[in-house]
């Protein structure tokens, strides 16, 4: 899904494009339109090249997944969609790196020479 639209008045194209490409960039096909703002929300897509695409081994995004479940276009269950803010993906990562070091295995510390446990002698 591509965002498209004024500020505050979204819509969004669906696209058939790779996964790694740029959202607003070149994509392979336009296969339909999602307005969120009417009530309830519009869903025109073009549900034979979806199929194709799908049977060609194509993906849906999770938002997508969920929107067209709702639609009743394609079955089966809900995917969980959960967006992280940039400084909790930050903090994220500084938690695996603190876990990676934790996990190596550190070298046996060294115990000094024991010595006998007698007194000193005073002279």
């Amino acid at each position: 899904m591509s965002r498209v639209g004024k500020k505050k008045q979204p819509s969004y194209r669906i696209l058939v494009q790779e996964k790694e490409k740029d959202p607003w960039g070149k994509f392979v096909e336009n296969i339909g339109h999602y307005d969120p703002l009417v009530n309830p929300a519009k869903l025109d897509i073009k549900k034979d090249r979806l199929e194709y695409w799908m049977q060609k081994g194509a993906e849906v995004s999770d938002t997508l997944n969920n929107i067209l479940i709702n639609a009743k276009v394609i079955e089966g269950q809900k995917r969980k969609v959960v967006k992280l803010k940039k400084q909790t993906k930050e903090e994220a990562a500084k938690k695996e790196e603190e876990k990676k070091a934790e996990k190596k295995p550190e070298a046996p510390k060294e115990t000094p020479p024991t010595t006998p446990s007698t007194p000193p002698a005073v002279a």
